[in-house]
């Protein structure tokens, strides 16, 4: 078979499951199938594959048929300029994430070297990204799951920052290490009961840990507050990812415990997303 007509049988079978991205994912998985890249794929449509490739491809159709995520599918994701190694045990990285390291880089511009935490780091992209950027930034990342501290060590390497990356398994409740200029936090604040409300993919796929905010999507939020109260310097910096209509509550929260609110800043759809604060 030529690769023009195994990328039709596979954005007809991805249509028939009303994946949007149809031809975009049958080029992205027939080219780890045969593992060249994209434009390879597109100047070769005439081009024979082999039955073995083909099979493999079209084991990639049917998982991204049932909602796979792409990104777990072909095991990496771009995230600001960098490309992280994923799998199923940290969340796909989203681009208007990428508003906390623009943020982090902006405020810190003319700092040469900053000491920064990261709670909930999962595939490091926020820490890494930051790092990278930053070269005598030191930073420190947590999570409770062993499996994405291994993932985030792997991108650690990768991006050539081990040496200035600590990494802990720890929730946020008994981490008691250090102070830090700058707290960072993408906290799981999906509400329990809109969690079956999600796109499949999300739902079926992605971690719940890094999902469930608790019945009112607050009860992460709220540990993070509270914890950086005693790891933040004065005058720290404290950036935390909310949800769409978390503002007014997290902006309470922040107040109630010693913070000035800088500012807060909206995602690519105009949506609400992060919001900057100064402990006071």
């Amino acid at each position: 078979m030529i690769i023009r007509n195994a990328l039709k049988e596979g954005r007809e079978k991805l249509q028939m499951n009303n994946i949007n991205s149809s031809l975009l994912d049958s080029e992205i998985l027939i080219s780890k199938a045969i593992r060249k890249d994209r434009k390879f794929v597109i100047l070769n449509l005439d081009q024979e594959i082999k039955k073995k490739n083909y099979d493999y491809f079209y084991e990639l159709i049917n998982e991204r048929a049932r909602g796979k995520p792409i990104a777990y599918l072909i095991g990496k994701k771009d995230f600001w300029k960098y490309e992280f190694i994923i799998n199923e045990n940290v969340l796909v990285p989203r681009p208007d994430t990428e508003i906390i390291v623009d943020k982090v880089l902006k405020i810190f511009k003319n700092k040469s070297k900053i000491n920064f935490l990261d709670i909930g780091v999962g595939s490091g992209c926020i820490l890494l990204s930051i790092l990278r950027e930053k070269k005598n930034f030191m930073g420190t990342g947590i999570d409770l799951s062993k499996e994405s501290l291994e993932i985030c060590k792997i991108n650690a390497d990768k991006l050539g920052v081990k040496n200035r990356t600590k990494l802990i398994k720890s929730d946020i409740d008994n981490f008691v290490y250090g102070k830090y200029d700058l707290i960072i936090s993408n906290p799981p604040y999906i509400k329990k009961l809109d969690l079956k409300y999600l796109d499949r993919d999300v739902t079926n796929f992605e971690p719940k840990l890094a999902l469930d905010g608790g019945l009112d999507g607050l009860s992460e939020i709220r540990k993070v507050v509270n914890k950086s109260c005693e790891l933040i310097k004065r005058k720290g910096k404290l950036i935390l990812e909310i949800a769409f209509d978390q503002k007014y509550e997290t902006k309470e929260l922040l107040r109630k415990n010693g913070f000035y609110i800088n500012c807060v800043i909206k995602d690519f759809a105009k949506n609400d997303r992060c919001i900057v604060s100064t402990k006071i």
